[in-house]
């Protein structure tokens, strides 16, 4: 037969078998327990909300979301905005998300650099830095972390008073108040500066995407620093400049009983923030060096055979390799930091489980308090998640 004879059963369809109402019906019997299931969900759906509903019925207890417009008289001792016990529930909860929201970038950011570190320290060749690493991953990792978080709180609540305060450096205080740093009085041209400084990141980096695309072309590499360094660093400091601002640094002082100006770090935030940073640190040294040790040797070996240094061959050539298997368990981590978070009502942080706690014993609404505390750990979540998702997508190997 002629390869060019088609067969004319290739280009049939296999007929459909017609739906029997039987058992033995594999398609009747999906059909069947698909909506046993969904019966079965929708119906203790169903129990829980009316068995919810005739309790708090007979108890005369409020419900909805009416209480988030009344008056808080709740006192917070810090917050990003300005708050005043006065203020809604409504705002004295927003209050407690940002908080949960500054100790949870605070501490991704410093954990991933210091468990960054020390999972390349634990393959380091220098025996000391090598079993100084293991040591601390294997000592942090076996500790429970609420325990750290009251041995930390209970160490800063043991330094002294201010006047005997710990003065490390030049403008720095460490005391039973917490820390105080010098800070930059802060004005209408630096928020301007700052706003330029992030266009001119993204701009240069939509310039780096561009150039590397042109290198590809024609083969000419092109500088990215100086449009960097025009965009990230003259800029802001010419509007900075134009607009005036104050360069005056306010440095903390003793007066009287407690010090003044400056920034302060209240001890449960730094107790908290240096607890999760710890810890956390820990896990993401072992998923850095379980990255890094997935890499194949030959990529080493390859490019040591251009004579890159050590440290450059980690930089350049097996660290972005090592990504690939390092942002998956890095996303939990990073997941577990905010979650983590929540135990900072152990030690007097008042973050949104602290202020939602505080405010369903004042008002009775507890399953509202509960479902907002729930729903801003289940966004803050999502919200790791997709980015961490999408990065993880843009750093994949495409097969051609």
């Amino acid at each position: 037969m002629s390869s060019s004879t088609a067969d004319p059963r290739f280009g049939r369809k296999a007929p459909k078998r017609p739906i029997r109402l039987s058992w033995s019906d594999e398609r009747v019997r999906n059909v069947v327990w698909q909506v046993l299931v969904v019966g079965a969900i929708l119906g203790v759906i169903y129990w829980l909300w009316s068995n919810t509903s005739y309790n708090l019925e007979v108890r005369r207890i409020a419900t909805g979301f009416g209480f988030l417009e009344r008056e808080a008289g709740l006192p917070i001792a810090e917050s990003l905005i300005p708050y005043d016990p006065s203020n809604t529930y409504f705002r004295a909860l927003a209050v407690g998300v940002l908080n949960t929201l500054k100790v949870a970038i605070i501490g991704i950011v410093l954990a991933t650099i210091l468990g960054t570190l020390l999972g390349i320290a634990r393959l380091s060749r220098n025996w000391l830095v090598a079993k100084i690493a293991y040591w601390y991953v294997e000592i942090v990792r076996d500790l429970p972390l609420l325990l750290q978080l009251l041995f930390w709180y209970a160490l800063l609540q043991g330094l002294p008073g201010p006047r005997q305060a710990l003065n490390p450096i030049e403008g720095v205080f460490l005391s039973n108040r917490g820390l105080k740093l010098p800070f930059i009085e802060w004005a209408e041209a630096h928020s301007w500066a700052l706003l330029a400084f992030a266009v001119g990141a993204v701009l240069t980096w939509l310039y780096r995407r561009a150039a590397r695309a042109k290198q590809m072309q024609d083969g000419q590499p092109r500088k990215v620093w100086p449009v960097a360094l025009a965009l990230m660093i003259g800029v802001p400091v010419a509007i900075w400049w134009a607009m005036g601002a104050p360069w005056t640094p306010d440095v903390p002082a003793l007066r009287g009983f407690n010090f003044r100006g400056g920034i302060d770090v209240s001890p449960e935030f730094f107790a908290l923030l240096l607890g999760l940073t710890l810890y956390t640190a820990g896990f993401i040294a072992e998923i850095v060096r379980a990255g890094i040790l997935a890499v194949n040797q030959g990529q080493w070996e390859a490019a040591q055979a251009l004579g890159l240094p050590r440290g450059r061959v980690m930089n350049l050539v097996v660290l972005p390799q090592a990504l690939r298997v390092i942002i998956p368990p890095m996303t939990s981590q990073f997941l577990n930091i905010t979650k983590n978070s929540s135990l900072a009502v152990a030690i007097g942080y008042q973050d949104i489980v602290s202020i939602a706690n505080t405010t369903l014993n004042q008002t009775g609404q507890a399953i509202e308090g509960i479902a907002i505390i729930m729903l801003v750990y289940l966004t803050i979540s999502l919200s790791i998640s997709l980015f961490m998702n999408w990065y993880n997508a843009r750093i994949a190997l495409v097969e051609r």
